[in-house]
């Protein structure tokens, strides 16, 4: 019977590096000069200080711009609100999200069960979900409808099997 799963994840690596590149621009862009901006890859998220928060913005589109070049969804990223850090500075953190948590998981089951395909069955297995049909063209209409719909965090359809 044909099935796939519907995961969510990223890679470490490629994030290690958008983080170590985008810090490295951090340090020879004249607009950064004197703000000891920073940017930090902890486990699990990614910190993010400079000295005014307009400043921060522009560390952020720097980050951003360094991920979407390496190909990493900016949906990984769950961003927290702004603080203010010691010696006038603000700090913004930003939650690295893999896995799909069981509210994303019963959103995905109900968005393919609304594609109204018969003989479409999924279930959520651990952090994954999946689907199996016995038509493998009504499994590639509920990846084309999951792929248009927006559920907060990056989907990657894997195991596609007959």
């Amino acid at each position: 019977m044909p099935s796939f799963d519907i995961v969510s994840q990223f890679d470490l690596q490629e994030v290690r590096n958008a983080a170590d590149q985008a810090s490295r621009e951090v340090q020879t862009r004249f607009d950064f000069k004197g703000t000891n901006s920073a940017v930090e890859l902890l486990d699990g998220a990614i910190r993010l200080e400079s000295s005014t928060e307009d400043r921060l913005t522009a560390l952020v589109v720097v980050l951003e711009e360094k991920l979407v070049r390496r190909k990493v969804s900016l949906k990984t990223l769950d961003w927290g609100g702004v603080e203010e850090a010691s010696g006038a500075r603000v700090r913004q953190v930003a939650k690295l999200q893999a896995g799909i948590d069981s509210d994303k998981a019963k959103a995905i089951n109900k968005a393919i069960k609304d594609v109204g395909l018969k003989g479409i069955q999924s279930q959520t297995q651990g952090d994954q979900v999946r689907v199996t049909s016995k038509k493998r063209d009504a499994l590639q209409e509920v990846i084309a409808s999951l792929k248009s719909a927006d559920f907060g965090i990056p989907l990657q359809f894997e195991n596609f099997r007959d």
